[in-house]
């Protein structure tokens, strides 16, 4: 995959004759052009009459899919439902008859397919058939899918690793340490951080873990086992430690005042993948609310945290046009699925590769089906969210090369070839061949900003308390 996909969206002049009258450019984003009768035309390629030599009947199949598909989401983006369900049609022809699969296009172009069929069938029901694909699994196996994610490849262990690592360089010297986790999932990032903590010459801080999460929907609380985890896992090194939990559907709903600050706390606040699902539509209307996003950075600024440790997809899927936000995703997912079989091949996967591939298979038909404000995975660059950080009063820490190092070795130990720790705008991103998956990256609070957060968390403590005792 990497021979023609990886490099559609970078095509530089080295290869850009490769593709030349056979795909639409990523820089026009594929955009099929509508007629006056508001029918959607076909980018003008021929994939299959302009065979390049160099490449194989397989490879010329994938392009051709890959050109079909944007056609697909063009046309349902103009309205056009026919022209839709006559390119999805010979979409899974090719995927039945050319392409397998197994293979690592066949496996995105398939998620990307079934997702477009589940997107015309509930604009059009009568004018297309039921998707016949299974869509993502239910909510209550999210969990057990992203653990066997971070079991499999090293995207997770990297985020976490890279995010330790600032939260231990910023505690040096702190002897009472409060670490809030914005998704503390299975509190899997944790671990290594108290075992780090136990070895520090002169004994370990005090650590106190507050975990956020959603509201139990059953009897099992699973961040209270997270809880019981990581306070067994502190008690055998012997490092002092308590844990909290806050749950909470929304992180737009939460107070400074329900983390019960202490002033001799040196304060760390962690998001993993989460801020990306409060950003908005960037064309929509505004009202007289602030957007999530600013409420959220607007109380994190408040509780003037001596690290804020940011994790994000580095990828641009936020767009109001399906087309370009489909196109976009097509190419991060195809990076993301071949560096998964990279490290291990689909037929040694089994259970555990399948639970895997459901965690980016959700995603996916997020950013397909939904719009709207039923749309949560809205993936920004870096670039995108260094400003709006700036803006709420943040600045950003830079990494040093040991960052950097520790980073890249951690890398080497789990994971193959293809991957490599760039260093870019002061974050570090984790990248297969050249081609950015996520980033990393720290704040702290502006000086400017320190007295006036300091006033607004006491006024959040206060008012909290005050409304806890009516």
């Amino acid at each position: 995959m990497r021979n023609f996909l990886l490099g559609w969206p970078s095509m530089g002049p080295a290869n850009s004759s490769l593709l030349t009258g056979t795909v639409p450019s990523p820089s026009t984003q594929a955009v099929a052009t509508t007629n006056t009768n508001n029918r959607v035309d076909p980018p003008s390629t021929h994939a299959s009459h302009h065979l390049h030599p160099a490449m194989s009947l397989h490879e010329h199949a994938a392009i051709r899919l890959v050109h079909i598909l944007v056609t697909c989401a063009a046309a349902i983006q103009a309205g056009d439902y026919g022209v839709a369900v006559n390119n999805l049609a010979e979409a899974h022809t090719l995927l039945a008859t050319t392409i397998p699969t197994s293979s690592g296009i066949g496996r995105v172009t398939s998620h990307f397919a079934t997702a477009l069929a589940y997107r015309l069938f509930s604009a059009s029901p009568h004018s297309s058939m039921p998707p016949s694909s299974s869509s993502p699994s239910p909510n209550n196996q999210a969990g057990e899918q992203y653990r066997q994610f971070y079991d499999m490849v090293p995207h997770l262990k990297f985020a976490h690793f890279a995010a330790n690592q600032a939260i231990l360089e910023a505690f040096q010297g702190h002897d009472q340490v409060h670490i809030i986790d914005l998704a503390i999932m299975r509190g899997l990032q944790w671990l290594p951080l108290i075992q780090a903590f136990s070895l520090q010459s002169g004994g370990p801080p005090s650590i106190r873990i507050t975990g956020v999460g959603p509201t139990p929907t059953g009897p099992h609380d699973d961040i209270q086992e997270v809880g019981l985890l990581l306070t067994e896992h502190a008690r055998v090194l012997n490092v002092p430690f308590s844990f909290h939990s806050v749950t909470c559907d929304s992180l737009e709903g939460l107070k400074p005042w329900m983390f019960h600050l202490i002033h001799s706390e040196a304060v760390a606040i962690n998001s993993i993948f989460q801020l990306h699902r409060l950003l908005g539509d960037p064309d929509a209307a505004s009202t007289s609310l602030p957007p999530p996003i600013d409420t959220v950075l607007g109380w994190i600024t408040a509780m003037r945290p001596k690290v804020f440790t940011i994790v994000e997809q580095e990828a641009d899927h936020n767009k109001p046009e399906l087309v370009e936000r489909f196109t976009n995703a097509l190419f991060y997912y195809g990076v993301a699925f071949d560096s998964m079989e990279a490290i291990v091949p689909r037929s040694q996967a089994g259970t555990a590769g399948l639970a895997a591939e459901a965690h980016l298979q959700r995603e996916i038909f997020d950013i397909v089906c939904n719009e709207g404000s039923g749309r949560v995975e809205r993936h920004e660059t870096l670039q995108c969210w260094r400003g709006r950080l700036r803006r709420a009063g943040l600045a950003q820490v830079p990494l040093g090369p040991n960052n950097l190092r520790h980073a890249s070795m951690l890398l080497r130990i789990f994971s193959g070839a293809g991957y490599h720790v760039m260093e870019r705008g002061d974050g570090l991103m984790l990248a297969w061949h050249g081609n950015p998956l996520f980033s990393v990256s720290v704040w702290h609070v502006m000086e400017e900003e320190l007295e006036d957060n300091k006033n607004n968390v006491v006024r959040h403590v206060t008012t909290g308390a005050m409304l806890s005792m009516q």
